[in-house]
């Protein structure tokens, strides 16, 4: 996500180094290569040149203070405006209203509304303690109805199953009265896409959020179209009193237009954005944490709110206890660190949120993919547990088996031994006193770009 736009931008900021103030001259080329970067992320033209001016004009004849360079004073002009145009703080549902609280679900065909249908109530279960109703009223498409049952089995929401031929305002009016009977919190309802926007869809949606009068409506769009999803959130937000956006798919794209022009073209708060398949893949949108990665600055609450959410932390403690002890960090160890990286979302996730990681090559960042993940899993899976256990027995003939069990070379074997070797070297320091103090110290370049902590 933003890879291009983080790539662009560094590069800007890295051009201003050395300068003792950001003067109009040096500053209009320092905002064309910013303009440059936002056309290319695929941001709306009307945004790019709001927000090239308004930088223009806080920028101008701004004389940096002692404590800052050129380049962090220019980041945190960004940063600032980048928060802005994103909305400036994280709206959530609003679930103050008698339940079960209504929320209807609009977007095109093929936007992911389905799946961020059972993800939010999935986020509903797991962050809000909230138990939540589905409901499908997409007749035209029996397949939709079939999914949303299946999602909702997956996450443990309750599905409210129509009688056949049930109109659509119909379906969504009995499901909230199935949601009362069932004590549910939450009812979501799930419209019916169209390949694009028509009259006919339009009329639907309308009379069923006439009859239904939900709190949320929530529009859910596709990240990777780019501005095009904000002229699409802006003609839904011309027909429905939208309430927020959902943007889908936001780990498949690397530009991010749809993130930094949807707020200011529909004037509504972007709610969720979905970061992968998997079905707990729904993060609350945090324009500040946003415009941070974006930056290339890492996002570390976000990390450090999943690491509480997800990592097991008896098996965390375990092994701690077993490196201070010197014991030793073997291949089940590794296997169990791998599986906890899995369900941060992998490292490509990770990567995202760490500091610093903005400034990596490309080449070195697309060697940091979950196939190696996967890879490293199947080879160990293929050893026996005295091979995990000691794994300076496995020679010539060991190796050609464990390639065979997994699918993979006796290159690729060589080579994931290697890697568990590199990290029995980084165990062993952190085991030893200072040991993490002297790991920090080998990352102390990241931060250049990076303004103090607590400017405002």
């Amino acid at each position: 996500m933003f890879e291009n736009l983080t790539e662009r931008l560094s590069k800007t900021f890295r051009n201003v180094v050395g300068r003792g103030k950001l003067s109009d001259e040096n500053m209009k080329e320092t905002l064309r290569e910013v303009k440059k970067a936002l056309l290319e992320a695929d941001v709306a033209l009307e945004v790019v040149k709001e927000f090239v001016n308004d930088l223009k004009e806080v920028a101008r004849g701004l004389e940096v203070k002692k404590s800052l360079t050129p380049a962090q004073t220019l980041v945190k002009l960004v940063n600032d405006k980048l928060v802005e145009i994103m909305g400036e703080k994280c709206e959530s549902l609003d679930l103050r209203a008698a339940p079960p609280v209504v929320v209807l679900m609009a977007g095109l065909q093929g936007s992911g509304k389905t799946t961020s249908t059972a993800k939010l109530a999935k986020w509903l279960s797991e962050r809000q303690n909230k138990k939540a109703l589905l409901a499908s009223c997409d007749i035209y498409r029996p397949a939709a109805i079939a999914q949303l049952e299946r999602l909702a089995q997956e996450v443990g929401a309750d599905f409210y199953q129509a009688p056949e031929n049930t109109p659509p305002v119909s379906i969504a009016q009995q499901a909230i009265d199935a949601a009362k009977k069932q004590n549910c919190d939450v009812v979501i309802i799930d419209t019916a896409g169209r390949l694009h926007i028509d009259d006919a869809m339009m009329a639907e949606i309308k009379a069923i959020h006439q009859a239904i009068k939900p709190t949320e409506t929530l529009f859910v769009v596709d990240g990777m179209t780019g501005q095009d999803a904000a002229k699409t959130a802006k003609s839904f937000n011309d027909a429905l009193p939208l309430t927020g956006v959902v943007i889908t798919k936001m780990d498949g794209d690397a530009r991010g237009g749809a993130v930094l022009s949807i707020k200011k073209i529909t004037d509504k708060p972007i709610k969720f954005i979905g970061m992968g398949e998997k079905i707990d893949a729904l993060e609350p949108f945090h324009p500040d944490r946003m415009a941070s990665r974006i930056l290339g600055m890492g996002d570390i609450l976000s990390l450090v709110e999943e690491l509480e959410r997800k990592i097991d932390k008896g098996e965390a403690e375990r092994l701690s206890k077993k490196i201070q002890k010197g014991k030793g960090f073997d291949f089940e160890d590794f296997r169990s660190q791998i599986m906890q990286m899995k369900k941060m979302g992998g490292l490509a996730s990770l990567m995202d949120k760490l500091p610093g990681m903005g400034a990596l090559p490309t080449e070195v960042k697309s060697k940091a993919n979950d196939k190696v993940m996967d890879q490293m899993l199947a080879i160990i899976n293929s050893m026996t547990k005295q091979e995990r256990k000691k794994p300076i027995i496995i020679k010539g003939s060991r190796k050609k088996r464990i390639a065979l069990g997994s699918g993979t070379s006796i290159q690729d074997v060589n080579r994931a031994l290697k890697q568990f070797e590199q990290m029995q070297k980084m165990m062993k320091k952190l085991s030893q006193k200072g040991g993490m103090a002297k790991m920090m110290r080998g990352m102390k370049d990241f931060d250049k770009l990076m303004p103090p902590s607590g400017m405002n």
